[in-house]
């Protein structure tokens, strides 16, 4: 099984046609003006001295480069001379300041060139890894190679240090991601030292290295705490797990490994069971970015980091390629409706590194107390987010669909046309959706005989019809259309009762989409309002949001001068108004909630 590339699909219209135009005509442009002023695309120049401001940090290599991957991507879909000059003028200044034996990091070049590889969590072998990724993304995407050999002759390197002498200070990544990296070199050229070097940090990943640096915190942080094929649970910073786990799946695949595999599905259902927010989000422990314990989902406190959904989007995207099953698909849905797009405003130029679930702006009156932003900025000092954004809206439609020989499957659903191979023919697939405003989908299909099948989301449990592994089945032949219906309705959600936080409390989902409501639609005292189950629901479109937002019957207490009273029943009536979760702070500061009380 593999998925489809993402550029075999032209995304034609609706919710993700909005996010495609947005991300090619306003954020791409936006996080590279912030990455030049900050001094991050100069940093190739390795020409900094002490004392000068803008001094290259560990991290700015990985973020030119998910810029420029995520760039390619847009080139890939639509040639742009003004994009590839950047890229060209980046990748001329690596030629010049690579070392002769193919090592590269603006950072360690300029700053403390008698260091390299010798602190396992300053992130030279992460950076190196989303170079990888950006060189494969640019070659495919122009023809043009001198990226993709420099990028190989920095491999070379690596194992060089790291198989063959082995003279490095450490043995495994700090920051995991080079994986990832390595096994799409592999699939991409067949380099089989590609291949050998990912499996190599892998292997070597929880055994216990004697005299590796400990400079990043304890073994669980780093996913040290066990071999890989003996994880059983999500543990550690959240980005790195994720990161780490896809890896695995890829490799589990290359290699038919069933222990991997196994692992794998291990650490899912952890995830996916215990430690995930509704939205999808990861990584609830401010502390280290980290999975907290298992039902530790805090709702004003949360992390859930932006890149910590999408590398869980794309740990679930590889296990797709694995086995059909629908699961893998619901979480990247979950993930692109909610987790991952709250982290980018609607302009497309303002973002978010955590996603709370709760905000209560009188509390950010006050010092002493952390709390996440409540509005999105235009740049972090560690700004991984922003063009993580850029890559993954870039190639969305990346997971849409899956090929199994003469099977389809499709995934995801999206107003598209998509080109692929089946029976030895070309194919067109076609999509008619406006989802996820209504479930409504019609595929049409041109091409020789194949069997298409499409994921019904865990969501949608009144889907009468039959499924096997989440997926009803039909049998195409040149010219036939078939409609899905996906029942659409809006729906209260329980967490589990360990989850206190949520305790008493629902969040509204409609489709794949979870509801919040903002103070400047409904006003203060959020938390005191109920939800009236059988009341009186609207579903509408309105201009600012690229999906329905949703109108119900709700009420609260009446206002009181008093700090304690007799309960009694008078409440205050009113309709309250929810809003996609992605769509919060868009319009301002706000107090804003997703779990409220029902009746």
């Amino acid at each position: 099984m593999e998925n489809l590339h993402f550029a075999a699909t032209e995304i034609k219209g609706g919710f993700w046609r909005f996010y495609f135009d947005m991300v090619k005509n306003s954020t791409t442009q936006a996080v590279y003006d912030r990455f030049a002023e900050t001094g991050r695309f100069g940093a190739l120049r390795c020409d900094w001295k002490e004392g000068e401001p803008c001094r290259p940090h560990i991290f700015w290599d990985s973020d030119v480069a998910k810029w420029m991957e995520g760039a390619a991507y847009l080139i890939e879909r639509e040639r742009d001379s003004a994009l590839e000059k950047i890229i060209d003028d980046c990748v001329d200044l690596i030629e010049k300041n690579q070392r002769e034996d193919g090592y590269f990091n603006s950072h360690f070049l300029t700053v403390r060139p008698d260091e390299v590889f010798k602190h396992r969590h300053d992130h030279e072998l992460y950076c190196t890894g989303h170079w990888i990724e950006a060189a494969i993304a640019y070659h495919k995407a122009t023809g043009k190679d001198k990226f993709l050999k420099l990028m190989r002759k920095n491999v070379d390197c690596i194992y060089r240090i790291f198989v063959e002498e082995e003279s490095a200070a450490f043995k495994t990544p700090g920051h995991e991601e080079i994986e990832i990296a390595l096994l799409r070199l592999y699939r991409y050229t067949g380099d089989e030292k590609a291949l050998v070097l990912a499996r190599h940090f892998l292997d070597r990943r929880g055994i216990g290295n004697p005299g590796e640096p400990d400079e990043g915190g304890d073994a669980k942080q780093n996913q040290d705490n066990v071999p890989v094929r003996e994880i059983t649970e999500a543990v550690g910073h959240s980005v790195r797990a994720c990161y780490l786990y896809t890896a695995m799946a890829m490799l589990a695949k290359e290699d038919g490994d069933d222990a991997l595999k196994a692992a794998c599905d291990r650490v899912l259902d952890n995830i996916v069971t215990k430690r995930m927010s509704i939205t999808g989000g990861v990584g609830a422990n401010r502390s280290g970015e980290k999975f907290s314990y298992d039902y530790d989902l805090p709702n004003e406190y949360t992390y859930n980091e932006t890149c910590a959904a999408i590398a869980l989007a794309l740990f679930a995207g590889e296990m797709q390629e694995i086995e059909a099953n629908s699961l893998y698909g619901d979480i990247i849905e979950k993930v692109w409706y909610n987790g991952f797009i709250s982290g980018v405003s609607l302009s497309g130029d303002h973002f978010f590194y955590t996603n709370p679930m709760e905000i209560d702006l009188s509390k950010h009156k006050h010092d002493g107390i952390w709390l996440p932003i409540v509005e999105r900025v235009k740049v972090f000092g560690c700004s991984c987010c922003p063009p993580n954004v850029v890559r993954m809206l870039g190639s969305i439609g990346r997971y849409m669909y899956t090929v199994d020989g003469d099977t389809v499957y499709c995934n995801q659903f999206v107003q598209s046309e998509t080109k692929l191979t089946v029976g030895g023919g070309d194919a067109v697939l076609t999509q008619e959706t406006d989802y996820p405003a209504s479930g409504h989908i019609r595929f049409r299909y041109s091409g020789k005989p194949v069997t298409l099948k499409v994921r019904i989301p865990g969501w949608c449990e009144e889907y009468e019809g039959e499924t096997m592994n989440g997926f009803a089945e039909y049998h195409l032949t040149d010219g036939d259309e078939v409609t899905v219906e996906l029942p659409m309705n809006v729906h209260f959600m329980e967490a589990n009762p360990h989850v206190q936080d949520c305790a008493g409390r629902c969040a509204v989902m409609r489709g794949p989409v979870v509801y919040c409501m903002e103070g400047v639609d409904n006003g203060g005292d959020l938390r005191d309002v109920t939800l009236i189950d059988n009341g009186n629901f609207e579903v509408s479109a309105e201009d600012w949001v690229p999906c329905p937002v949703i109108t119900m019957d709700a009420e609260r207490r009446a206002a009181t001068d008093a700090l304690y009273r007799r309960r009694n029943g008078e409440r205050v009536v009113f309709r309250a108004k929810l809003i996609p979760y992605l769509a919060f702070a868009n319009r301002g500061a706000s107090d804003m909630i997703v779990w409220t009380m029902v009746k």
